[in-house]
């Protein structure tokens, strides 16, 4: 055996402080455990203890992943004690450009932890740019995360490279996305400012993109079979290394592990698991729109009564904040009014362990890339309902391309859903009826998606192309030489 065989790899993982960040990157990093590579996670004290029971269960099981903390900046970057994840704030639209500036202080104390512990290669959420600098000056590899599809990258390519959005006359008018292997139509009001105009996030966006340029390559959470001409146009067009290593949801098959997996629910899911059980197959909905999702009073209103009037058994998932008293007022009267047909969970719910439920025949979702890929990985068609970031690109790789979805209609980029356009009741209540019904269009929908299921379970087995793509990379990374720090 020579040395390259016998050295055990060891890899730290850095991930963005966010559930929807934080969440693969664990999913990643048993994956990457469980191919015989020792995982560090590398993150604060407040962001430890939401995994740190996934993480021991993974030890029980044998894998060599532990997780290694690091102070949070709150002070120098002017935050409030206590807040140490994006989600955790009750508007963290208003402190984002602090939260983000934060990121950057973490780069000394990173470098040091690289220094002492002498990894072998690094992951890196795209949030950290700073990593590809730190990582090229200690000669450690460094990969970049990116939580979000080979679709919206190369859609996301193509607005850099044609500028498709300028010069078009209205903001509602559609524009063909240049240079993709389908014809792909969006509007400018379904993207931010940043579009636009020069913005703190373009700004940003702009050095994570140089940065992806100086790595070792991208790590994308999507398996070959899903998008393969979007993979193949990804490394061949935009020209990145990149591997396929998904769906990594897929990596919980313990009930604990799907139950578990982020923050504690604020219900005991063996309730919802027996009313589950109570019902149909594919007869229940279920809607959760992420957890950094925020609603005016108004258009909360039309979604409850959009649900009421499809008469479909439901599960909602919603987070309200203490100061919303209106809000309040308007779940708690409708949930009195569904008591049986539906169940109303605050806050956080276990999204896989219900998605994999037989009764469960639609996801109501705002396309943010956990969510869309953990419904193809359960087999549930979409309403797609997108909200911001690159969610209306990930609609239309649902609805158009993989055509595992029906779009409720909303053509507006914003961080709180109501305060420009309200997406009305009838139309929540027609597309709700549309995909739960027997249709053959629905009936398509749903063949569709399971065989995309089939194929994300077969992708992560062995001799599975996101088996195949891991292993090629923990290979590739053997043969390097190892850092001399």
């Amino acid at each position: 055996m020579d040395l390259a065989e016998a050295h055990q790899l060891h890899a730290f993982f850095f991930p963005f402080m966010a559930q929807g960040h934080l969440i693969p990157f664990v999913d990643m990093a048993r994956l990457f455990s469980s191919h015989g590579v020792k995982v560090t996670i590398i993150t604060t004290p407040l962001n430890a203890r939401l995994i740190s029971n996934t993480i021991d269960r993974g030890k029980q099981l044998g894998l060599d992943i532990s997780i290694l903390l690091i102070p949070f900046p709150s002070e120098e970057a002017g935050l409030p004690q206590g807040y140490e994840n994006a989600g955790s704030f009750p508007n963290f639209p208003a402190v984002a450009s602090k939260f983000f500036d934060a990121l950057s202080l973490f780069q000394q104390p990173f470098e040091d932890l690289l220094k002492e512990y002498c990894p072998d290669c690094i992951v890196a959420d795209m949030f950290f740019p700073w990593v590809t600098d730190v990582s090229a000056k200690l000669g450690i590899p460094s990969f970049i995360f990116r939580g979000t599809s080979f679709f919206s990258l190369c859609v996301s390519d193509s607005f850099r490279r044609y500028t498709p959005h300028e010069n078009i006359k209205s903001e509602t008018d559609t524009f063909v996305v240049s240079g993709l292997p389908d014809q792909i139509e969006l509007t400018r009001s379904q993207h931010s400012e940043s579009l636009k105009k020069p913005t703190h996030f373009s700004k940003m966006m702009e050095r994570i993109r140089e940065s992806e340029g100086r790595s070792f390559g991208i790590l994308v959470n999507s398996f070959y079979e899903l998008e393969p001409t979007y993979a193949d146009h990804y490394r061949k067009v935009v020209a990145r290394k990149a591997w396929h290593i998904g769906p990594v949801s897929l990596n919980n098959m313990d009930i604990a592990d799907k139950a578990e997996r982020g923050n504690k629910a604020s219900i005991d899911e063996h309730v919802c698991l027996s009313w589950l059980d109570s019902k149909k197959p594919n007869s229940v909905l279920y809607v959760s729109f992420g957890s950094m999702a925020r609603f005016t009073d108004t258009q909360l209103l039309e979604i409850a009564m959009g649900i009421e009037a499809s008469r479909q058994p439901f599960i909602w998932v919603l987070r309200l904040n203490d100061e919303e008293a209106e809000q309040r007022r308007i779940i708690e009267e409708f949930e009195k009014k569904m008591e049986g047909r539906g169940l109303i969970i605050r806050d956080w719910a276990p999204r896989i362990l219900f998605l994999d439920h037989p009764a469960v025949g639609g996801f109501v979702t705002d396309c943010g890339w956990n969510s869309t890929l953990e419904s193809i990985g359960a087999g549930v068609p979409m309403i797609t309902w997108p909200l911001f970031a690159e969610q209306f690109h990930n609609e239309k790789l649902v609805t158009q391309v993989l055509k595992v979805g029906l779009s409720v209609g909303a053509m507006e980029f914003q961080r709180v859903r109501g305060e420009k356009e309200v997406v009305k009741r009838d139309n929540i209540k027609k597309t709700m009826e549309q995909l739960m019904g027997s249709g053959e269009e629905a009936e398509l929908m749903r063949s569709r998606v399971r065989e995309l299921k089939k194929m994300a379970e077969r992708a992560l087995e062995e001799g599975g192309s996101s088996f195949a793509d891991v292993t090629a990379l923990i290979e590739e990374l053997r043969q390097l030489p190892r850092p001399a720090i």
